[in-house]
């Protein structure tokens, strides 16, 4: 899998993602878990979702890594 999510859109993830995870939380709900799923895109640098897009928000410095 070559990385597809670069470092602005890592720290956006796992902001999102922790606070879906904190609103769950809060609110006493299952639907805090997914929360789970911005934050595991964020660790292995890989979007699923961008592949039919074309997308990618890596430099040319991250992707060669």
């Amino acid at each position: 899998m070559k990385p597809n999510v670069g470092g602005f859109d890592r720290i956006l993830r796992v902001v999102l993602g922790l606070g879906i995870l904190g609103a769950g939380y809060y609110f006493k709900t299952w639907w805090g878990l997914v929360g789970l799923m911005p934050l595991l895109t964020a660790v292995v640098r890989f979007c699923p979702a961008y592949l039919p897009f074309g997308l990618n928000t890596c430099s040319r410095k991250e992707q060669t890594s």
